[in-house]
């Protein structure tokens, strides 16, 4: 880790063997999916390496889609700022101990090639796996308090920025999220 990074959380998740192009394939298939569209539209507006890169991609059969989609998580990661996302499990790839990690929401590059936390989102707060029916629970360093259903964030890429969960004053910082799971209360 590099200096002044510190673990925020740790998550057990469920695995499922993948090549990483099964990975590649499955999520343009899922993103497609959830768009509702073939994916094929995408492939005619690619071009040159794109385009390239594409043929180079292997076809992911319907078993193995049903089979990944079944073993598929979401994983819920949120900003001092109030920006989140949830990403699929399958955009963090799976590495040795002694690794530099991934990127786990947009950074920007800095004078000689640093990596830079944008002011808009700022630190990471959390991120953890969510399920569609869970809730959250966001609390800042004012003593503001919001609770909101995981289903109305965006399901992003795990590098992008996401969008705005709780829209904090200029000084105010989310210090906390907790998970709410729905299991069964009548409430």
């Amino acid at each position: 880790m590099g200096k002044g990074d510190k673990v925020i959380s740790m998550s057990i998740l469920s695995h499922i063997a993948a090549t990483a192009e099964e990975r590649m394939a499955y999520l343009k298939r899922a993103s497609a999916v959830r768009r509702g569209t073939t994916g094929e539209d995408e492939a005619a507006e690619e071009d040159g390496a794109e385009a390239e890169e594409a043929a180079g991609t292997i076809e992911l059969g319907e078993k193995r889609y049903v089979e990944m989609s079944a073993a598929e998580q979401f994983v819920l990661t949120i900003s001092e700022r109030g920006m989140g996302k949830r990403s699929s499990s399958y955009e963090y790839r799976i590495t040795n101990r002694g690794g530099k990690g991934i990127v786990a929401m947009a950074v920007f590059e800095g004078k000689k090639g640093a990596k830079k936390i944008r002011e808009k989102t700022g630190k990471l707060v959390a991120s953890f796996p969510v399920e569609e029916s869970d809730q959250i629970m966001l609390v800042t360093d004012g003593g503001q308090l919001i609770r909101c259903p995981v289903n109305g964030i965006r399901i992003a890429g795990r590098s992008t920025q996401g969008v705005i969960v709780f829209n904090t004053a200029q000084d105010e910082h989310v210090v906390s999220v907790e998970r709410i799971s729905d299991e069964g209360d009548a409430a």
